[in-house]
């Protein structure tokens, strides 16, 4: 069983390598080109692919289905922009997001952990309207118009400095950014806490014979996923320079649940690809029609019947050989 653990996630870690190899060419090429729509347009799906990351630590290893994500993904984000446009500072504006999805995450996750099973999806549901119509009723935050406003920034990397005004500069940027973050949650769910969580997900009333409370990892899997989301939520102002309500509706919390079925349950990187390969159905359908909903919805129900296990479903066995036949 462990081998299997290792296998696929060595198999996980060579799809991530090669997602990140893909993205740089890509950056390179929107660079020769002087490309911007394109890259904006990749910049949000990594942004959304660090959202769908925090669905699947909490749908694919917990066991959990939030419907309610987004309301840690909108508060990174609107916390992001109030602190940006106050004090125009990057680091500043990541710590106070992260801030925010832990304590908002210690919040609700003592509230959604009280339940299980189909009232925690309607828990989830339910805080993230309530957030939604409080900020959307809210004048000082841009009610029903949002916050625009959001300045320039210049990010200080130590080595080089990167304007988020710069397509390339914030596409790679936010690929470092999501990357730390794919890398901090596999580190995570290889270690006894992660095989915690797969524990619960398989049978939750066995974990307290091996002397863990249930109820401790179930709310610290609910707070890493918050923040994982906050911090995810914290680029958008970056890339649009606002901030809207709509980022906490129920349809950015669906469509991250897609997009984790989409790549695959359980895989992290699964969630990465989903969250590419559903911008790009969503703006070239969109382009088409602007009936794209049913398209994707007919997409969704076509992976859940031919491919249960989403698109890692398919590479993984691939990439599982190919690992194997390179082990010593």
């Amino acid at each position: 069983m462990h081998d299997a653990l290792t296998l696929d996630a060595r198999a996980n870690h060579w799809l991530a390598l090669a997602l990140g190899l893909a993205c740089i060419g890509t950056a390179c090429i929107g660079y020769a080109i002087g490309d911007t729509f394109y890259l904006r347009l990749a910049t949000e799906a990594l942004i959304f692919g660090g959202l769908a990351l925090a669905v699947d630590i909490l749908l694919g290893y917990t066991g959990l289905l939030s419907l309610g994500q987004a309301l840690y993904f909108g508060l990174g984000a609107y916390v992001s922009a109030v602190t940006l446009i106050a004090f125009p500072s990057f680091w500043t504006a990541m710590g106070a997001a992260l801030a925010t999805g832990l304590f908002g995450g210690l919040i609700g996750g003592l509230i959604a952990n009280r339940v299980r099973g189909v009232y925690f999806a309607l828990i989830t549901f339910g805080m993230a309207q309530v957030a939604a119509k409080a900020i959307y009723n809210t004048r000082s935050l841009g009610a029903s118009d949002g916050l625009i406003g959001v300045p320039v920034l210049d990010v200080n990397l130590g080595i080089v400095t990167v304007s988020t005004a710069s397509p390339v500069g914030f596409f790679l940027l936010a690929l470092g950014v999501v990357t730390l973050l794919y890398a901090l949650c596999s580190y995570l769910m290889d270690t006894p806490f992660g095989r915690l969580l797969i524990a619960i997900r398989t049978n939750e009333a066995r974990v307290p014979f091996l002397g863990f409370r249930t109820t401790t990892l179930r709310l610290g899997s609910f707070v890493l996923a918050s923040c994982v989301a906050s911090l995810s939520g914290a680029l958008y102002p970056m890339l649009r320079g606002f901030v809207s309500p709509e980022l906490l509706f129920f349809s950015t919390s669906g469509n991250a649940v897609i997009t984790v079925i989409l790549g695959g349950v359980g895989t992290l990187v699964g969630a990465l690809y989903g969250s590419i390969i559903f911008t790009i159905v969503k703006s070239v359908i969109g382009s088409w029609t602007e009936h794209h909903l049913i398209v994707i919805g007919i997409l969704f129900m076509a992976v859940v019947i031919f491919l249960p296990k989403g698109l890692m479903g398919l590479a993984q066995p691939l990439m599982r050989r190919m690992v194997h036949r390179g082990k010593p």
